[in-house]
């Protein structure tokens, strides 16, 4: 059964895996038709399934969010599809490491991209099907990272725009019936995660102990932490919450 109005469908970005895709499969849960949107149509067969199988309505989208013209045609396919929008997850990111001196142009712009135009470009796709319905929840990932990353200044940079973004879309669209939220996770077991293990040399294993020594509830992060938080700002009770950063980090955030 569920609590959202009428003809709610939500577009999840980025949801073949990991975050993305624990966050499509709760919203599912939640009794939402889920639009699984990443690179390959392929590749989000998995959530698909999953949602699938446990009752849910999916469909799979492949899209660049930094691409305009895919972003318009993915978001046409789903209203045609599944209906308009009115619950939109913007996760889809990247964040490989360089160091500033060694950075190219290109590799900025790869990275602000996905990470930040990209939230902008679906957003202004989706959000006009909210303003017509009179109720949206727009909810953008950000990261522990926008307070610096040391290794990531892109991703950082990025991260921390997206925190602007969300809080002048809540400006913005309130009087819309639209609430605009971000979640910032701290350490998650992800890809991204992973690779970092790989580049400093150590086992996935012993990189999540180190991590979780300093973190106060003494364990990193799993992708169903970042879901349940998204569900409950996708919902209608959270009607009241708007302009928030979520630290989902297992303690406060300086």
């Amino acid at each position: 059964m569920s609590f959202f109005p009428h003809g709610s469908t939500a577009i999840v970005t980025g949801a073949a895996r990991g975050i993305g895709a624990a966050v499509a499969r709760r919203l599912a849960k939640d009794g939402l038709p889920v639009a699984v949107v990443d690179l390959d149509e392929a590749d989000c067969a998995t959530t698909v399934e999953a949602i699938r199988r446990d009752g849910g309505e999916a469909l799979a989208v492949a899209a660049d969010v930094s691409d305009e013209r895919q972003v318009e045609e993915a978001v046409a396919r789903v209203v045609s599809t599944l209906g308009p929008p009115s619950v939109l997850v913007n996760n889809a990111g990247i964040g490989p490491r360089a160091e500033l001196v060694e950075m190219t142009t290109e590799q900025w712009d790869t990275v602000l991209g996905v990470n930040l135009r990209g939230p902008f470009l679906v957003t202004r796709a989706a959000v006009p099907h909210m303003i017509e319905a009179g109720w949206g929840r727009v909810i953008t990932m950000s990261s522990i990272s926008a307070a610096g990353d040391a290794a990531r200044v892109d991703y950082g940079s990025a991260k921390a725009g997206l925190i602007g973004f969300t809080k002048s879309l809540a400006l913005q669209l309130g009087r819309h019936g639209i609430t605009a939220n971000a979640i910032a996770p701290g350490f998650v077991v992800s890809d991204m995660t992973r690779a970092s293990a790989r580049r400093l040399g150590l086992t996935f294993e012993e990189f999540q102990r180190r991590a979780a020594e300093s973190v106060p509830v003494g364990r990193v992060g799993v992708p169903e932490d970042i879901a349940h938080t998204a569900s409950y700002l996708a919902s209608p009770a959270a009607g009241f919450v708007s302009g928030q950063v979520v630290y989902v980090a297992g303690g406060p955030v300086d």
